[in-house]
Formats: structure tokens, sequence, C-alpha cells
């Protein structure tokens, strides 16, 4: 106890760093114990893991490029928590988000590179932003809760991509329901371009510049949260709704706001991909990127740090786990997601389990520390 009478303060790096990473070795170590059942070397998988993910540059580039799109997809759940919002249609509105910046990449070519590349990230902030402000007005004035909206939103979003590739954007003269490729000036440059910049080569990987995009949404979303009146107006309703009132903060205001913001920011997986990666626009481009977003946002504490540093881990599992599933033929992409389920246990589900002991040990230690300053 400290002179007060109150617990001994806990350091912040031991909740933001040290419990986090216990459990992230436990989820390995668990899969570890999987991978032994399998009849395969646990410690053999782990190498193979890292080495695929981050062996080589082109491993690595790859590890950034699915990293991209959980930091966006991160990003927008994060936002969302700070206002008390469990924002879980990330899926739908990336989704959306993509079909914007579609519709730029086809019908606005004619703008050179330097405007549409402004204009698709409008759109797609503007498309992904609107397919969240219809759940966050429901939710501010309404009641609606967000959890059921944004779900329905997601398959809604799904139905109407299918409609449209189907049967209005599809390339003429192709079975794929898939439009037209971009010409050059309307897609992203990719790592293998901006070597050719510089006079070198290197093999075609996804990487594009919207990785840098990306790292300045953390910064945004940084300073939108803690340095801007809306990010603490955003704060207090989800710390306290009622105090927010008392305040003079609205509530339905600031809901609508973060809904908004965190579908602007899902919406940006439609840059790295539809704008960058794939270069066309095309169905499931999305691949569970919303959904894992809510895991990364989870393990990253909703802070746009922490959401930086599990996009590279999920990026890491992703990457390493498809060369993992090619090296050894016993563990299966299924069992990959098994280990990927398993750190999302452990670090999200579970981040409570070993908190108490740990924190009490830190605790004892600051009061022993106190105590002998007191008695010297």
């Amino acid at each position: 106890m400290s002179s007060f009478g109150k617990p001994a303060a806990v350091p912040r790096w031991v909740n933001i760093g040290l419990i986090p990473l216990i459990n992230l070795v436990l989820a390995f170590a668990v899969a570890g114990v999987v991978v032994l059942f399998i009849g395969e070397n646990p410690l053999r998988a782990v190498e193979l893991l890292i080495t695929g993910a981050f062996g080589n540059l082109a491993n690595f580039y790859y590890t950034l490029y699915y990293a991209t799109n959980f930091i966006f997809t991160g990003l927008a759940v994060a936002v969302a928590f700070h206002c008390g919002l469990f924002n879980i249609g990330g899926e739908g509105q990336a989704y959306i988000g993509g079909l914007g910046v579609g519709l730029v990449c086809l019908f606005f070519d004619f703008l050179p590179f330097p405007l549409i590349v402004p204009v698709a990230i409008l759109s797609a902030a503007l498309f992904g932003g609107l397919w969240a402000y219809v759940p966050g007005v429901l939710q501010a004035y309404r009641g609606s809760h967000t959890v059921i909206t944004t779900i329905m939103f997601n398959y809604i979003a799904a139905a109407l991509m299918v409609y449209l590739m189907v049967n209005i954007l599809i390339a003429p003269g192709q079975q794929s329901p898939e439009s037209r490729a971009f010409i050059d000036s309307a897609t992203l440059p990719t790592i293998r371009e901006v070597y050719a910049w510089f006079g070198a080569e290197f093999r075609r990987v996804p990487l594009n510049l919207s990785f840098i995009w990306a790292l300045l949404c953390c910064v945004f979303v940084y300073y939108l949260i803690w340095r801007t009146r809306w990010g603490y107006e955003i704060r207090t309703v989800g710390a306290n709704p009622r105090a927010a009132v008392y305040g003079g903060i609205s509530p339905a205001r600031n809901i609508v706001i973060a809904m908004s913001v965190s579908g602007a920011l899902a919406g940006f997986v439609g840059i790295n991909e539809i704008m960058g990666a794939n270069q066309r626009l095309l169905l499931n481009f999305v691949a569970g990127y919303g959904f894992v977003g809510i895991a990364v946002a989870l393990i990253g504490r909703n802070h746009p740090f922490g959401v930086l540093l599990a996009s590279l881990l999920f990026g890491a599992l992703y990457q390493g786990g498809s060369e993992l599933a090619f090296e050894m033929p016993n563990i299966t992409r299924e069992m990959v997601v098994v280990i990927q389920g398993l750190v999302i246990l452990f670090a999200g589900a579970l981040e409570n389990m070993f908190r108490p002991q740990i924190e009490a040990l830190f605790r004892n230690r600051s009061d022993e520390a106190a105590a002998a300053a007191a008695a010297e």
C-alpha cells in the first residue's frame, strides 16, 4: 500500500507490454503442443513460421501487405471502441469502401495520378463512412445495437457487391465477376515499381504505397483521440455517457461521428486491395480482414501503436502460416487458423487470466521499495 493507503501503482509498461507478451508466449506454447500431437516438431514449425514471415525481403513485404489491411480494420474497431461501441462491421465497410475506390479508378481514370489518388482515398472514406453512418444513427437515435446492425450491413454489402459485379461492373466478354483492369495511372505503385524508380529490380509482390497511408492513419487516429476536442468527447461518451451529458456533450452526435470515422478507416482497405494489389474491382477481396481487425484492436489495447504492432503480428501469422502449411504438409491451412485463434484467445479473451498475479507481484515490489525508503 502507498503512504495514502491506496494500492501502489503498477508500471504502465506492465499492462501495455509485459502482460500481452506473456499471453502471446502462452498462445504459442499451446500451439506447439497441438503441433506436437499431430507428429511435427514444434521448434521446426516456429522456425518455418518466422522464416516465412521475415526470412527474406519478399516474405517481409508480404507480411507488411497483410499488416496494411489489419491496420485499417484494427483502427476502425479502436475508434468505435473508444466511444463505447463495438463495430464488427469492418468487413462490410471495407467492401463498400473498395467499391468506392473501384468506381473512381474505372470512371475517373482520365484524371492524372496526383489527382486520382486523393480522389480515391476520399471516395474510400466516403463510401465506408456512409456504410457505418447508418448503424451509427440507428444506435444514437433509435437504440439499435451496433453489433446487430453492423452484422446485418456486412451481409447487405456482400449481396450488393455480388449484384453489381455480376450484372453491371463485370468486364464485357468474361465470365469471372471482375471489372476491367485499371489503367496504370489509376493504380498505386507496388514495391517493385518503387525499386525501379531507383534503377533496381525486384520481383512482384502486392505491397504498395498504401502502407504509408496506413502509418499516417495511425498518426491521425492518435491525434484525433488524444489531442482534439472531438477525441475527448468520444472518450468521455465511451467512459460514461451520463457524465458526458452532464458536461454538455452529446452522446448521439459523438456516436455518429465515431462510427463514421470508423467506417472511413475500414474503407481504406480498398486502397490497398483494389487500387494497389489487384488493380481491378472484384468479389471477396476483403477476405476476413474486417473480422481479424477486431482481434487486432483488442490485442493492441485500442491504441494506434498497439494496433500497428498487432497488425505486424497477424501479418506475420498470415504470411508465415502460408509458408508453414507449404513446408509441413501435416499442418494444413486450418491448423494455421487454429494457431491464429489461440493467439486471439490468450491475447484477447483471456488477457486478464494472469493479470491479477502479475500486478500483485509488481505492487508488492513497489511496497517493499517504499518501506525500505521509509526505513532509511
